[in-house]
């Protein structure tokens, strides 16, 4: 028995390492409620409800409920801030004429960069995880040159303190390393 307790990582490691796993299925569930809203134009808590009682899997805590939620609710509260943002940087597109899956991957994005205390980095590497799962391989390097310049426009706007704290441990080391990896073909 003691070999096995030297084994088993500490109690906050194993609970970062699964809420770190849900906090990559609340944004999944937030870009769901997002595409919802923009093929249904369904709004607030309507959409909130409608998705948690019919379309999740349940399989969610109620901090990563709470997380998705705040994630899919301000993206919409702050849409206007939000495309505009994408607007200045998908040269030749019109937001309107983007996939839907590919328009919401950057809209939860960018909403992430402006409102939440998650490292840009990580936001951006969650971002291409979810569209590599969502939808297709050209998309992804859109999604990632467009969410690198907004970036590189809010790091010159605003430097990002190094990351510290929950966030930085909750999204973890394995993710920045997969991150940086993604921004070594640029």
């Amino acid at each position: 028995m003691r070999g096995r307790d030297a084994r088993e990582p500490p109690t906050e490691c194993r609970r970062s390492r699964l809420f770190m796993g849900s906090r990559r299925k609340a944004r999944e569930c937030a870009l769901q409620m997002l595409f919802a809203a923009d093929v249904s134009e369904t709004r607030g808590d309507e959409l909130v409800r409608g998705f948690w009682s019919e379309l999740s899997d349940g399989e969610l805590g109620p901090q990563a409920r709470e997380f998705a939620t705040r994630l899919a609710t301000g993206t919409l509260a702050n849409l206007t801030e939000v495309d505009e943002r994408i607007r200045s940087r998908a040269e030749h597109w019109r937001i309107s004429r983007m996939a839907i899956v590919d328009r919401n991957v950057l809209r939860l994005a960018v909403y992430e960069f402006l409102h939440e205390p998650t490292p840009r980095t990580v936001t951006i590497n969650e971002a291409l995880e979810i569209a590599r799962r969502f939808s297709t391989y050209e998309a992804t390097q859109f999604i990632n040159g467009i969410l690198d310049a907004i970036k590189r426009d809010l790091d010159q706007e605003s430097p990002e303190e190094p990351a510290a704290g929950e966030d930085s441990e909750l999204d973890g080391a394995s993710e920045k390393k997969s991150a940086t990896s993604d921004h070594e073909d640029e």
